[in-house]
C-alpha cells in the first residue's frame, strides 16, 4: 500500500496492516505520499474523537495537526508489537488533549500582573511612626492593672473570643467584658495626643 497512492487507494480505508506499512514508509523513507494517505484517513476520525473529548472545532483542528505532525516526526518509534497504528495515533491524540486541558487549568502567570507584585515596603517615616506608636501602646498597657493587661493580651493579641477568655480564667463573661471596656477607656486617655 505504501507504494500505491493513486486516487483509487484513497477511496478505500487502509487496513491495520496498510496503516502500519504507511508509518513504516514514513519512518524509513520520509514518504510524503504515505503521510498524505495516513493523514487523509486519520484526520477526520481524530477530529471526531477530539470533539467527543470536549475540544471545540478550532482546538480539535489544531490538535489534529499537532498529532499528525507527531506521527510524522516519531514514525520510527512506532512498534506494531505494542499497539496497532490506530491505537498509537489515537493515544497520541488523547495525550495531546490532556496536555491542552492541563495548560488551560494552570495558566501561565504574567509577572507584570499587579496582583502578583508584593506590596511595597512602607516609607521610612511611616515605619518610624508605627514603631513609635507600638512603643507608646506597650508603655500604656504596662500602666494598666495586671488583670486588664492580661485580658487585652488574650483578646487582641491572642485573638481569643470573650467567652473563651472567661472560661480559661474562670471569670463571669460580664466581668471579662467590663474589664476590657475599662482597659480600653484608660488606653484612650493615655494615648490621647496632647492638644
Amino acid at each position: 500500500m505504501a507504494a500505491e497512492h493513486g486516487p483509487d487507494s484513497r477511496d478505500r480505508a487502509p487496513t491495520a496492516a496498510d496503516a502500519e506499512q504507511l508509518i513504516a514508509a514514513i519512518a524509513r523513507l520520509g514518504d510524503r505520499a504515505a503521510f498524505v494517505a495516513l493523514f487523509d484517513h486519520f484526520a477526520p476520525r481524530l477530529k471526531t474523537y477530539l470533539r467527543y473529548l470536549g475540544a471545540d472545532d478550532a482546538a480539535a483542528d489544531d490538535l489534529v495537526q499537532d498529532v499528525m505532525l507527531t506521527v510524522w516526526r516519531r514514525a520510527g518509534q512506532f512498534d506494531p508489537q505494542k499497539a496497532s497504528a490506530s491505537t498509537w495515533i489515537f493515544t497520541i491524540a488523547r495525550n495531546r488533549r490532556i496536555d491542552l486541558l492541563r495548560r488551560e487549568r494552570r495558566p501561565e502567570y504574567d509577572a507584570a500582573d499587579p496582583s502578583l507584585v508584593p506590596a511595597a515596603d512602607p516609607p521610612a517615616d511611616r515605619r518610624v511612626e508605627r514603631a513609635e506608636l507600638q512603643a507608646l501602646l506597650r508603655d500604656a498597657v504596662r500602666t494598666l492593672p495586671p488583670e486588664q493587661a492580661q485580658l487585652l493580651q488574650m483578646s487582641y493579641m491572642d485573638d481569643k473570643p470573650h467567652g473563651r477568655i472567661a472560661e480559661e480564667l474562670g471569670l463571669p463573661l460580664g466581668t471579662v467584658k467590663s474589664r476590657l471596656r475599662l482597659a480600653m477607656q484608660k488606653l484612650r486617655i493615655l494615648l490621647k495626643e496632647p492638644s
